[in-house]
């Protein structure tokens, strides 16, 4: 299930009508994902964490799916609140951009990027930290 991004958490919008009208829309979607619910929406409620978005590029021919269904179920589970999104990309590909910044790319590294890897990178991006690229890769499984 992808959670929307609830606008006023993160960037308050220009007016109290026009916040509301955000915020109200992403309950309606979510049910607990506006403020002051507990529920799904972003943050601890303090300001300190940054909206997040991911974007994994992969190659469906190259039978990546699983792969990225694996990673998108693991950064879930430690961040319920993140938005990713998927889209099919060349032969071989497996890019994951943070916030538009490209962490991580099969096509240079080799092989698929380590969940805690992934996961720190979010981590930083939600705290404000540079972002850096993630080096490490697991090998691609081949049966010969």
């Amino acid at each position: 299930m992808r959670l929307p991004w609830v606008r006023c958490r993160s960037r308050p919008a220009r007016s109290s009508r026009q916040q509301g009208a955000l915020c109200g829309a992403a309950r309606e979607r979510s049910p607990g994902a506006g403020p002051g619910s507990g529920g799904a929406a972003m943050g601890d409620g303090t300001g300190s964490e940054r909206r997040v978005r991911i974007v994994v590029e992969y190659c469906e021919p190259c039978g990546f799916g699983p792969t990225y269904q694996e990673l998108a179920s693991a950064v879930r589970e430690e961040y319920p609140d993140i938005e990713i999104e998927s889209r099919l990309g060349g032969t071989g590909a497996f890019e994951i951009e943070i916030n538009g910044t490209l962490v991580f790319s099969k096509l240079e590294n080799g092989g698929f990027p380590y969940e805690k890897d992934l996961i720190e990178a979010i981590r930083r991006a939600r705290n404000g930290e540079p972002l850096e690229k993630i080096t490490n890769s697991r090998p691609p499984c081949c049966i010969l």
